[in-house]
């Protein structure tokens, strides 16, 4: 078998661009796979374009040895542009994969070790009894794991860490005492304090409030993570950034946090991740997949959540509290992995298990769309 071409599609695709990625080879086998770069796909899409020159004629069974030919065969290996374009890449071979033999992907991993896959879910409004209610409506529908919302601002174009703080850690103790002991708790701050603000905020807040605090500062200086972790309790939850396993190497390696959010279309595919993941169990670290992009990246991720033995929960954007965002993309992919419940059921379908109608996702148009430019009240420019 020998892949024949390998077609980008970056398009708009329900709320937001998607790229996604097609190999096809000459016995009439392809494989579909998805790039997590959000806001950056056509950059992505011309590494793929290059990758692309030397792919046409190869084996597509050899996926662990083109993984490396597309990252070691230039001198400026790695970055997140790349591995994003290889990841797509990666994952859509092993779609191939699994489509020649005729199993799904977690058996090319090991095998299953779960028949389902527990999700969180995070609610929409922000904190007040609207967020309350919310999570009060995802634990009526079965999740026993989510995601709180931290407060923002009026303006959408200034954000204040400090005027967020205390909004946030108010709210965060009244969840917990509403919502009782039994759920776990979680805020996402995205990146958005210092180091200083997020042990102030851990500060406010009850021993026990909050069962993981996810991205609370940029993740480019382990030092920092180091010296976070020494002023506060409360689990991390990090690695949704992060573009390889040397990425992940201090964090793992100097026990920084406690749960990986690792994201299987930006890490490098299959082939990385699963590397990650063992890596992580040698320090009793649980995944706790990143997946807010479309039904080809919660499928990989399932496959991969899967045949792993330290897993959490992962993502998940399809809620009755994220409903009206309009994440579902039923409509150009006929066939994927379905939630029963707050549950993924781990699919048998040969490769992903999922189907895209291509001449759909064709003719939706590529939008330019940045990501919020936020800015402090005065002027100058802070973290998305």
């Amino acid at each position: 078998m020998k892949i024949t071409r390998v077609i980008a599609y970056p398009a708009w695709i329900g709320i937001r661009n998607q790229l996604l990625v097609k190999v096809e080879t000459d016995e009439g086998i392809h494989g579909w796979g998805e790039s997590g770069l959000s806001g950056r796909e056509k950059a992505v899409a011309g590494a793929i374009e290059h990758y692309a020159q030397f792919l046409v004629g190869r084996d597509p069974m050899l996926a662990g040895a083109l993984w490396q030919e597309m990252y070691r065969s230039q001198y400026f290996e790695g970055g997140r542009v790349l591995t994003a374009a290889i990841s797509a890449i990666d994952i859509a071979l092993y779609d191939i994969k699994g489509k020649a033999l005729g199993v799904p992907i977690h058996q090319l991993l090991g095998g299953k070790q779960r028949d389902r896959i527990p999700t969180f879910a995070s609610t929409s409004a922000p904190p007040g009894p609207p967020m309350i209610e919310q999570a009060q409506l995802l634990m009526a529908h079965g999740w026993k794991a989510m995601r709180l919302s931290p407060a923002g601002q009026e303006n959408p174009t200034i954000y204040e860490p400090r005027e967020s703080i205390p909004v946030t850690a108010k709210w965060c103790v009244k969840a917990r005492e509403a919502l009782g002991e039994e759920v776990v708790l979680g805020v996402d701050y995205h990146h958005r304090l210092s180091i200083a603000e997020a042990a102030s905020f851990a500060q406010k807040m009850p021993r026990g409030t909050l069962d993981f605090l996810e991205e609370p500062i940029r993740d480019e200086t382990p030092e920092a993570y180091a010296q976070l972790r020494r002023m506060m309790e409360i689990p991390l939850a990090i690695g949704e950034e992060f573009a390889s396993k040397w990425q992940f190497l201090p964090y793992i390696e100097q026990g920084l946090h406690e749960f990986n959010r690792i994201d299987i279309c930006n890490v490098g595919g299959f082939t990385e991740a699963m590397k990650v993941a063992g890596w992580s169990e040698a320090h009793y670290v649980d995944l706790m997949p990143h997946n807010p992009l479309g039904p080809i990246c919660t499928a990989a991720t399932v496959h991969m959540s899967a045949a792993v033995a330290n897993f959490a929960w992962l993502e998940v954007r399809t809620t009755p509290t994220e409903a009206h965002l309009g994440f579902d993309n039923s409509a150009y992919f006929p066939m994927q992995v379905k939630l029963d419940g707050a549950e993924y059921i781990v699919p048998d379908a040969p490769g992903l298990g999922v189907e895209v109608d291509e001449a759909r996702v064709k003719a939706e148009s590529f939008r330019f769309w940045e990501a919020p430019h936020l800015r402090r009240r005065d002027g100058s420019f802070t973290n998305w």
